[in-house]
This record gives C-alpha cells, structure tokens and sequence, in this order.
C-alpha cells in the first residue's frame, strides 16, 4: 500500500452519543439481537449520526431495513430533537407505501422516547423495540451502517460548511450506499441486484415457471462486480 501511495482509512473511536436518563416510558427488547428479516418491512433499526463541520455539528437520524440493509428513511439537522427522528421515520413509512406491523428498533435516546416520537409509532401501527441501557450489540445492524458511512464518507473529509456536508451525505446513502455498495450481508451483491433478484423471482411466479433462468443474473451480477459504474435503464432496482 505504501508503495502505491495508499493509506488505510479507519474509523475513529468510539463516542457515546445516547442520553438514555429520562423518565420516558422505553419499550421492551423485541428485536433481542435478531438481525435477520425475511420479507421487506418486517424489522427496522434506527439511530443518529453525528457530523462535524467548520461551521458546527449535523446531526443525521437514519432508518434501516434490515432486509436487504437499505436506508429508507433518513433527515438530517443543526438540532437533534424529536422532530428529527419523526421526520426520518415518516419517510420511511411514505417510501415504502404506509406498512404497518413493522418492528421499528432503537436505543433508549429520549428523542425516541418522546411522546411525539411514540405517538407516531402508534399512529401508524408500528412496534416499537428499544436496546438494553448500555447494550450496543442490540443495534449492531445499525451501528455496522453507521460505520460505513463514516468511514466511506465523513472520516479524513473536511466539511465546510454545513450545506455541502448534507449534499455529501445525501450523495453518499442514495447514489452510493443504497445502489452500488457492496454488502457482506448479501454475498457482497450491491442492493440493485437484490432488487433485481427479488423481482425476476417474482416475474417467474407469474409466468408460472418452477425457475427462473439463472444465466442473465449471474451475468449482471459479474458486470456490476467488474464495473461499479453499470447502469441498467429499468425501475426494477427500486423498491
């Protein structure tokens, strides 16, 4: 590495973020570390970024599925409040067309314990689950994302001012993260080829076929591998 002029970017270290001494009323663990999902809009994690800028502190609340790992639901603000979780949740909820019954999983943070926060929960019949006080390893799903996006996007970069902080973050989740990224959960497949999959499975259930021929997918797959830059001119990818 050193002798191409290349250097290891890695995360920094941890800082706790969570103030979990309120009064709130918490939800029980219903998640209890089982990060696997297998259907869209079954389980959901949650949790707040904090950015750096010359000009002050961003503060990014993100929503995850956890099928397939997309972030579907995200908003970002010079203010960490309760307005910020509800408005990342409520994306979530009109991106994926008003599910109800979805586990929606968080840490004890009193923005997720808030009224506001909870009455939004309700509103849409949404279960909420909260991690152990102390407990990082019942978000891990979450908190894996979260250090992808540090450590692709934020960490060594020098962010001016606010505003090109958030276009940075908005490219990096929405061209990048949720489309060309490669996944270790998915068999280090981009997020568009798991759409992909899905829906030519889906496609063979309607033509009445046992199997769908696995020639043009493995061929995509192999071209999206050799060229991350491949672009398929089809809302197939899409949720």
């Amino acid at each position: 590495m050193k002798t191409h002029g290349c250097r290891v970017k890695a995360a920094r270290k941890y800082k706790a973020t969570i103030n979990s001494n309120h009064s709130w009323p918490v939800a029980p663990n219903r998640l209890n570390q089982n990060f696997e999902a297998d259907r869209p809009d079954q389980k959901w994690v949650s949790d707040i970024i904090y950015i750096w800028t010359d000009e002050g502190w961003l503060y990014l609340a993100v929503v995850l599925d956890l099928y397939g790992r997309r972030v579907i639901g995200r908003s970002i603000s010079e203010r960490m409040t309760a307005t910020l979780f509800g408005d990342a949740l409520t994306m979530a909820l009109w991106r994926r067309h008003l599910p109800k019954g979805v586990i929606v999983h968080s840490d004890r943070g009193s923005q997720y314990c808030s009224t506001a926060y909870q009455k939004l929960l309700s509103k849409h019949q949404l279960i909420g689950s909260m991690s152990k006080k102390g407990d990082c390893y019942d978000n891990t799903a979450m908190e894996s994302g979260n250090h992808s996006l540090k450590v692709d996007a934020i960490h060594g970069e020098r962010l001016t001012i606010r505003q090109v902080a958030k276009q940075h973050v908005f490219a990096y989740i929405e061209v990048y993260y949720n489309q060309k990224r490669l996944h270790s959960k998915l068999g280090y497949m981009p997020l568009k080829l798991l759409n992909l999959n899905l829906s030519l499975s889906e496609l063979s259930v309607k033509l009445g076929q046992d199997h769908f021929p696995e020639v043009n997918l493995i061929s995509i797959q192999s071209k999206i591998r050799d060229n991350p830059s491949f672009h398929y001119g089809s809302n197939v990818f899409f949720n």
